[in-house]
């Protein structure tokens, strides 16, 4: 009985020859098609341009979509909001609230909410999930996460989770209290990942998020809150001084 032999490195060697014979083509077609998906978004936007051309455009779209799928949308200036969403946590009821305070946004909320609304418990996730996997599930009330953008289009928001919020933040809480500031606001996804230079590297985590979590049976019964918060609130922070 004889074995033959199989030359894997002569194969190796003409698999990688052949991808790199191929690979200006390659390249070429990817520059082709991005040009294509470009012109192809510019001329949609043109078309659509009165709509979401100012920024204005864009919160009120924003709000709309967001609103649709049962969300609740406030606009506020950046000096406003802080108090505001502390005042209304308090008469909400929530008792225990998760967010990062090594970010801006979540200090200036712990300061209101110290000032304001002393009773919150404002907790950070500051120790591995194994460590307070039940408190985490059974007593945090809320989630306040920080969006990096969003897409006025489609009522969406673009969060990147990272060591200091990661995406239970916004997953496990009943309640996921989203800030997501006007000038970061784009007309849809295509605006979103060319000025925000996506193809430069994409971070390990993006998550979406249109609405509370929902979802429905064979009867088509929807139901809230099965998969993640039954409630999300969104904060605008617009760019002036007046709350819209």
């Amino acid at each position: 009985m004889s074995i033959d032999h199989v030359d894997t490195l002569g194969a190796r060697a003409r698999m990688l020859g052949r991808l790199r014979t191929n690979a200006p083509a390659a390249a070429t077609n990817v520059e082709t098609l991005d040009q294509r998906i470009d012109a192809h978004y510019a001329q949609r936007r043109a078309h659509d341009a009165a709509m979401l051309a100012t920024q204005s455009a864009r919160i009120a779209q924003f709000q709309r979509m967001l609103e649709a799928t049962h969300a609740d949308v406030v606009c506020a200036s950046a000096q406003a909001w802080p108090a505001a969403l502390a005042q209304r946590l308090a008469a909400t009821g929530v008792k225990r609230l998760l967010l990062d305070t090594s970010s801006r946004e979540g200090a200036a909320l712990a300061a209101a909410l110290r000032e304001s609304a002393p009773a919150i418990e404002t907790r950070t996730y500051a120790k591995p999930i194994e460590t307070w996997k039940s408190e985490l599930f059974d007593t945090v009330d809320a989630g306040f996460t920080v969006a990096r953008s969003g897409l006025a289009a489609t009522g969406t928001l673009v969060v990147v989770p990272d060591a200091n919020a990661p995406r239970t933040m916004s997953l496990v809480p009943p309640l996921h209290i989203a800030l997501v500031h006007a000038s970061t606001l784009h007309a849809d996804l295509h605006s979103a990942v060319a000025a925000e230079r996506w193809r430069d590297g994409m971070p390990t985590n993006l998550v979406m998020i249109s609405g509370p979590s929902k979802t429905s049976d064979i009867q088509q019964t929807t139901a809230y809150g099965a998969h993640g918060p039954r409630a999300l609130w969104v904060i605008v922070v617009t760019d002036h001084g007046a709350a819209q």
